[in-house]
């Protein structure tokens, strides 16, 4: 990613979190309608606080950007634990890509311009790439 890529996604993400309760719910509310299959993977009732789990993790990778070689054990750690504990299958993450970037353009309005929304897709794509090749290896111990 470029420095102004890095910056575009940590700055769209300012203007999120102010609303992350909100986009929590939406972006949930997009994911369960594009593949309702998804919905029983979630063992949890408060999808409130799945929400929150969900912003903060996200929180966490965006703050990470211009260092993603430290947060790469943790993104593969999870990755593992998708597919092996929570059984989530590979071409879920497609449907997750669509999901957020959705849920960003209806955060953000206007400013979710297309150069934004390339620094979020090449964000998320090289996330769950490493997610889903984490995935591909045994299952570590929890």
């Amino acid at each position: 990613m470029t420095p102004e890529q890095i910056t575009a996604v940590k700055d769209s993400w300012e203007q999120v979190k102010p609303i992350s309760e909100q986009a929590a719910e939406l972006f949930y509310g997009r994911l369960f309608e594009l593949d309702p299959s998804l919905k029983p993977l979630f063992k949890t009732d408060d999808m409130k606080e799945q929400g929150r789990k969900l912003m903060a993790t996200i929180g966490v990778a965006v703050a990470s950007l211009d260092r993603l070689e430290e947060i790469l054990p943790t993104v593969q750690a999870l990755g593992n634990k998708h597919a092996h504990q929570y059984k989530v299958p590979d071409s879920s993450y497609e449907t997750v890509g669509q999901a957020l970037l959705w849920t960003l353009g209806q955060g953000l309005g206007d400013a979710f311009t297309d150069d934004t929304k390339e620094a979020w897709t090449l964000t998320y794509t090289t996330l769950a790439d490493v997610m889903i090749a984490a995935g591909k290896e045994p299952a570590m111990a929890t």
